[in-house]
């Protein structure tokens, strides 16, 4: 195998499949990244078992200066070769293998030798039958995941809640996650309706890794399911995943729907408040904040409290407040990553008693995304 290419397109690629690698895999060969080169282009291969991600470098795209001049394959280890490539002179390199999957680097003045591996060791990336395929935009796609990926659990005794739970039929888009002390739901209406129904869950460590390799620009994502894996196609890009074995629990019966009292405020405002009252909560061992609210006066008081610092106490006024007065506490982190979720929205924050979940909803089309949050008892 022989090839020489743009250090610039390469190192941008390698960056892209690298995401999948991890130094903690239990199968050696996983450590490295594998090349391989056919006339048409250059694909890269990353894998942690959990997440695969292939590239394709193509032959015909001029700023790529890829000459494929022997075809082959090797396996490389990622973290090594990727610094080389980063710090070499020039803006072309030539890599060519030899015996032993030994494999030369040259560029300018400067090369490198260093031991590859016999590509057909490595792990085959699952075949998926991309005829039941469904575009998604990939700025909503990107908002999906931002928004319900705070709430999987990050504890293993119960897996199928380290994900989040996709329920696709016709023009309806459900995604959901829990971790049983919180929830969030996002709902979207697809413009384009999709041939059969889809339900599955994808790890919430596979959504974060894919989340940051969609760019802001609004390109198409195409996405691939069988029985254990999702394929999504990013441009030139194919990001695999697992799924998650299992029944995820019906959650539909979690959300009320009915409140006793309800207040609105701006989501920036109110973060603000609960960030102020969390600087002292962290300092104690329970971490609770606690929110009074007289829908009478329109009044809404929060209050932080560490018994080693002090506490501190702020009156807030909704934009509206009706219903029972009431008083509730919760896990401020849990507020903070709901209320960052809506970005720049006017909320509803509906309660239906001191001790039964709570829910966060956008004032606007409040059945598209759904954040609610366990409280505490303090008593």
């Amino acid at each position: 195998m022989k090839f020489t290419i743009s250090r610039t397109a390469f190192t941008k690629a390698l960056n892209t499949v690298s995401r999948a690698i991890s130094t903690k895999t239990t199968i050696p060969i996983l450590t490295g990244l594998k090349l391989q080169a056919t006339q048409s282009g250059l694909i890269l291969t990353g894998s942690d078992a959990d997440i695969s991600i292939e590239t394709t470098i193509k032959t015909e795209n001029p700023d790529n200066l890829l000459a494929i001049e022997s075809e082959g394959a090797i396996v490389l280890p990622a973290r090594f070769f990727t610094d080389i490539v980063k710090k070499l002179p020039e803006e072309t390199l030539t890599i060519s293998v030899g015996e032993n999957f030994q494999t030369l680097i040259t560029s300018g003045q400067s090369s490198f030798t260093i031991n590859g591996l016999d590509a057909n060791n490595y792990p085959h990336l699952p075949e998926i039958e991309t005829t039941n395929s469904i575009p998604l935009a990939g700025d909503l796609l990107k908002q999906i995941i931002s928004q319900t990926v705070i709430a999987v659990s990050t504890q293993e005794s119960r897996p199928i809640l380290t994900g989040v739970h996709f329920i696709l039929s016709e023009n309806n888009f459900l995604a959901v996650a829990t971790d049983s002390h919180r929830l969030s739901q996002r709902k979207v209406t697809l413009e384009t309706p999709i041939n059969g129904s889809f339900d599955f869950v994808i790890p919430g460590k596979s959504l974060t890794e894919l989340s940051r390799m969609i760019e802001d620009n609004k390109k198409d994502i195409v996405l691939s399911i069988t029985e254990n894996q999702a394929l999504f196609t990013i441009g030139d890009t194919l990001f695999y995943s697992r799924l998650l074995e299992g029944n995820y629990p019906d959650t539909s019966r979690l959300i009320p729907d009915t409140h006793d009292t309800r207040i609105s405020f701006d989501a920036p405002d109110l973060l603000a408040s609960i960030e102020r009252a969390s600087l002292l909560s962290h300092e104690s061992r329970n971490n609770v904040v606690k929110i009074t609210v007289k829908p009478e006066t329109k009044t809404v008081t929060i209050y932080g409290n560490s018994p080693d610092v002090g506490n501190v106490e702020e009156d807030m006024k909704p934009k509206t407040a009706e219903g029972n007065e009431l008083e509730i506490s919760f896990n401020p982190d849990y507020m903070k990553d709901a209320l960052r979720s809506f970005s720049q929205a006017t909320i509803n924050i509906d309660f239906t008693s001191s001790l039964r979940p709570f829910t966060l909803t956008p004032t606007e089309d409040s059945d598209s995304f759904v954040q609610l949050i366990t409280p505490i008892r303090t008593f």
